[in-house]
């Protein structure tokens, strides 16, 4: 099933999102669905909204926690000269950095060095604690696409990552929560992204130096996860900031993140 959140005659719901629209199934978005329980396994039997009638939001738009893996793509990690980390590096980011699918996003104005990265993300559907590795993917709700865009000026400016992670808009996300059964194996969802047409990055989760389990059991161990809270894996080789000569984002871009089984991500840059 593919759960989406969106915006409808004046109020946020959650709904599954078919060929012929959305069904909706729930008031308050998936964030809040998840918080009162699991996400039901049937479609309801309502008629579908036509998509000309909502707005799309990001598929958990209340997120407790945006947590997000850098260096976790064997092929990113060798691009950018540096050694594989033993345990994952993560940082922040704050509900102020989603946007929605299709949705346009300004540059910060500060930066002039902002970069793209593709990423699966995934999304916790109920309370856990140590999560042994073995059972970890049992908590997971489903998977979705993120763009982590990236004021590289920002981001090195300290030995923190964060200034350059957290601006307005930083992380497109979407178009649907899409459940484990549809997305497939967690170490081979493919992914690829798109600047102008131009494809920049394709790989997969095959190529994640901590797997998805063994990331939910390191979270885990270290922090109360909660139904919701949503964690991207990290991004593949392909960069701008690493290329020669460097590709900046700039006013018109339009980058799409793509996946087969995932759905399709647009962002416009203004």
């Amino acid at each position: 099933m593919r759960w989406v959140s969106y915006f409808h005659d004046g109020s946020v719901f959650a709904g599954v999102l078919g060929d012929s629209g959305v069904v909706m199934a729930g008031e308050g978005g998936v964030g809040q669905m998840l918080r009162l329980g699991p996400l039901p396994v049937e479609v309801p039997a309502r008629d579908p909204i036509p998509p000309s009638l909502l707005r799309l939001l990001p598929p958990v738009p209340d997120p407790g926690k945006i947590i997000c893996l850098g260096l976790n793509y064997r092929s990113h990690a060798e691009e950018a000269g540096l050694e594989a980390p033993v345990v994952p590096t993560f940082f922040a980011k704050w509900a102020n950095a989603l946007a929605a699918p299709g949705a346009e996003v300004a540059l910060p104005a500060y930066s002039g060095k902002v970069d793209y990265e593709a990423e699966v993300a995934f999304v916790i559907g109920r309370r856990c604690r140590d999560v042994p590795e073995a059972d970890a993917l049992d908590v997971v709700a489903g998977y979705t696409l993120l763009n982590d865009l990236s004021a590289r000026d920002y981001q090195f400016k300290t030995p923190q990552w964060g200034p350059g992670k957290v601006f307005d808009g930083s992380a497109p996300c979407g178009p649907a929560l899409v459940t484990p059964d549809e997305a497939g194996p967690p170490g081979a969802i493919e992914i690829s992204l798109t600047l102008n047409g131009e494809v920049m990055q394709s790989a997969s989760t095959a190529d994640l130096i901590h797997s998805i389990p063994s990331v939910i059991a390191y979270l885990s161990q270290l922090m109360t996860l909660e139904p919701g809270d949503l964690v991207s894996t990290g991004t593949p080789a392909g960069v701008g900031s690493v290329r020669q000569p460097r590709v900046w984002l700039k006013p018109g871009d339009e980058v799409v993140v793509e996946s087969p089984t995932l759905g399709r991500l647009e962002t416009r840059l203004v």
